[in-house]
């Protein structure tokens, strides 16, 4: 297995995202399942786990430290800053300001039961601080020994550039799938020139590309999916006729669905790092099968031409959603 490089450290190609065991699409797992999967990736050979202090307000990275901190000698881990639940409230809010990141990475570390972050993102950049205060708060964590390097979520290529001239830039993570190219219009090429690894969020389209979700209304009311307007069952009618076309060639590349587009993203380009998430021990086993999956040129220009942006019905956040990111898009 060719591995793959985020700042100090090599990587095996395809991570882990651990958001979906505690937050985003519906109640979150059992104890006693998540952890049986996290143990069960790093035994797949998963390296790179990401959570952030975000998910589940801190359940996630509780969870993590919790089960994964005695074998911690094994992996890379990588948490979030930047975008927080309040103490007293449900909003989410976005912060960015030296003195919140320097207090979130404290409350990490304690509920990861580490004494160092591996890789720490900005979640989201906060347009009220410029990206310069942002980072060198983060630097200075580098300093103190608190964490080992640096990245940025949902950031355009502008904004990267601006952050690796303060602090190198490890990783930027992003949205990227076939029915999600906005990566590039920009910002994948700026990490290749700068030697930043793109690590990427939702490879499976948050499962569309699995071909199994086939009805979103019945999606359960806490899901965020529910909020995002690919998902509208008018727009969701409509992608799903991309994927009456898709089945063929997953049918002609004799591997599943999931498969094949987690080996596109690996064959787009050597930086990046996909960090498909799930809670079924079945689909962990069936996305790390994808580094074995072979995909020729033929195939990849196949899966380039289905899936072209405009061939996609809905933007992948709501006007509020969208509001946070700092990303590119196809219609600006």
């Amino acid at each position: 297995m060719v591995q793959r490089v985020i700042g100090p450290f090599k990587v095996n190609p395809i991570g882990f995202g651990c958001m979906g065991l505690s937050h985003g699409y519906g109640p979150a797992a059992s104890e006693a399942q998540a952890e049986a999967v996290l143990l069960d990736a790093l035994e797949q050979g998963v390296d790179f786990f990401d959570t952030a202090a975000l998910y589940g307000n801190g359940a996630n990275e509780s969870l993590v430290g919790r089960v994964l901190s005695p074998h911690r000698h094994r992996f890379v881990l990588a948490s979030k800053c930047g975008l927080n639940h309040p103490a007293s409230g449900i909003e989410r809010r976005i912060d960015g300001r030296p003195e919140t990141i320097k207090a979130s990475c404290e409350a990490s570390l304690a509920r990861l039961q580490t004494d160092v972050i591996d890789l720490f993102y900005l979640h989201r950049w906060d347009k009220q601080v410029p990206i310069e205060d942002s980072v060198g708060a983060m630097a200075d964590l580098v300093r103190e020994g608190k964490v080992r390097a640096l990245g940025l979520s949902e950031v355009s290529a502008l904004t990267l550039r601006k952050a690796h001239a303060v602090h190198p830039i490890a990783a930027v993570q992003s949205e990227y799938s076939l029915w999600t190219r906005n990566p590039e219009i920009a910002v994948l090429d700026a990490c290749a020139e700068l030697g930043v690894a793109f690590v990427a969020f939702s490879p499976l389209a948050r499962a569309y590309l699995t071909t199994k979700l086939i009805d979103t209304s019945r999606l359960h009311t806490s899901d965020m999916r529910r909020n995002m307007p690919r998902f509208d069952v008018m727009n969701y009618a409509a992608n799903l006729r991309l994927l009456d076309r898709y089945v063929p060639l997953v049918e002609e590349a004799g591997c599943t669905a999931a498969q094949l587009a987690l080996a596109w993203l690996l064959h787009r380009a050597p930086h990046v790092v996909p960090i498909p998430g799930t809670s079924n021990l079945g689909h962990l086993h069936e996305n790390m099968v994808a580094v074995q999956t072979p995909i020729g040129p033929d195939m990849m220009i196949k899966l380039d031409k289905l899936f072209q942006p405009d061939s996609v019905c809905g933007p992948r956040y709501n006007a509020a959603q969208s509001i946070e990111v700092d990303t590119e898009n196809f219609d600006s």
